[in-house]
């Protein structure tokens, strides 16, 4: 559910502020009211193109079984744990030019296909925010069933109410809550929350390693705990839970897990590190 309400919430947010730029500037154009439906018309699209991305993820999730299905997800989640970093180094790239860009490809694509060029504008940044939010939620949701579906869906309203909750305060009041801060708290929710999908993408491959003949080794490396904290805290209920989700813990790391993560905050610790001296190139 919490990861659910923090990847609604984030993508979500980016999304109505793109379109909140665009409604903005297409209201300062001449013919406003037939820019406004192109715009409207490329957010429907962009809906669309996203849904119809679900559908096929999720068929493909479904037509495959065994072996094939867990190698699926974990690409998937794999997928989102990367797209996730991605994201933060587009963030920090463009977050303090983003209304000025979009105002200039807006200026552009009028002057060269008119409002269908508006459409296709609103219809590629809605549809790749869609996209890697289905992506971001297959990638972490995939193993639930039952109850815990039930309640990831309801995690994904809750972001969707929260995101225009967050757009209303951003606009009206720069004292609680300005954009700058939005885009660095929304960095640090990606960065543990891609930590959190590449341990599920590490344990599932994992698991098909296991049912390899492989050296004795290795299966030491992937299957066996290095220890268990679940007594001081447990990473199936409470606050150890919400770690879990949001930050991959474990209570009972394999070697494999724990290696994974290591890499993964080292890399990302000297990324963040490197760009305050401003010598690091942003991720890809």
């Amino acid at each position: 559910m919490n990861q659910a309400l923090f990847i609604v919430w984030r993508e979500s947010v980016e999304a109505l502020l793109v379109i909140g730029i665009l409604q903005a500037w297409a209201s300062q154009q001449a013919r406003a009211e037939r820019l406004l439906n192109f715009l409207w018309a490329g957010v429907a699209l962009g809906v669309l193109l996203s849904a119809l991305l679900a559908v096929l993820i999720l068929f493909a999730g479904e037509a495959m079984s065994g072996s094939a299905s867990e190698w699926f997800q974990a690409v998937l989640a794999l997928l989102a744990s990367l797209l996730m970093v991605q994201m933060v180094g587009w963030m920090h790239r463009h977050a303090h030019t983003l209304k000025d860009d979009l105002r200039r490809h807006a200026d552009q694509q009028l002057a060269r296909q008119g409002g269908v060029g508006l459409l296709l504008l609103a219809m590629l940044a809605v549809s790749r925010e869609g996209s890697e939010t289905v992506v971001f939620l297959y990638g972490a949701g995939a193993r639930l069933h039952g109850e815990q579906r039930g309640l990831f869906a309801i995690g994904g309203i809750a972001g969707l109410l929260l995101s225009g909750l967050t757009v209303a305060l951003l606009h009206s009041s720069r004292r609680l809550i300005s954009w700058r801060r939005f885009f660095g708290l929304s960095e640090a929710v990606l960065l543990l929350l891609g930590s959190a999908l590449l341990v599920s993408a590490a344990e599932r491959i994992g698991g098909q390693l296991l049912a390899m003949e492989l050296p004795e080794m290795a299966y030491t490396l992937v299957g066996d705990a290095l220890w268990d904290s679940s007594a001081l805290l447990s990473d199936s209920q409470g606050l150890g839970a919400f770690f879990a989700a949001v930050a991959g813990y474990r209570a009972a790391p394999s070697t494999l897990t724990l290696l994974v993560l290591c890499g993964y905050w080292m890399s990302v610790g000297s990324w963040l590190i490197q760009r305050k001296t401003g010598t690091a190139p942003c991720p890809a």
